[in-house]
Order: structure tokens, then sequence, then C-alpha cells
């Protein structure tokens, strides 16, 4: 009885979600994705400095 029930555009939504989703990761000159995809990697860099090393940033650097 929930399969007649069921919308027939359903699948060629799920499509067409995957393939926006593949055309916006794979877009070199989408200026979202690039924003994106530097945050990131800034968070994961600050994400490493903070809990993978003894270094505190905040702290000033010694004078040589």
């Amino acid at each position: 009885m929930s399969g007649s029930n069921v919308k027939k555009g359903s699948p060629s939504r799920v499509t067409e979600w995957i393939s926006s989703t593949y055309r916006f990761a794979t877009d070199r000159n989408d200026f979202r994705r690039n924003l994106l995809v530097n945050l990131g990697l800034f968070a994961a860099g600050v994400w490493v400095a903070r809990n993978l090393s003894d270094f505190d940033l905040m702290s000033p650097q010694p004078v040589t």
C-alpha cells in the first residue's frame, strides 16, 4: 500500500542533488567552493596547531 503512494519524482531529485553536489565539488572557478575549502583548511590547521603540538600561538615569540 505504501509503495503506491511513493512519488515518482523523488529518484530524479536524489540524482539532481548528487549531480549538483558533484558539480559544486569539481568546479574550479566557483567562489563559494574555494571559500569553503580555504576555511576548512584553515580550521583544520588551527585544530592541528591547538591539539597536536605544544606551541602556544598567542604567546610572544622568542627574540633570536
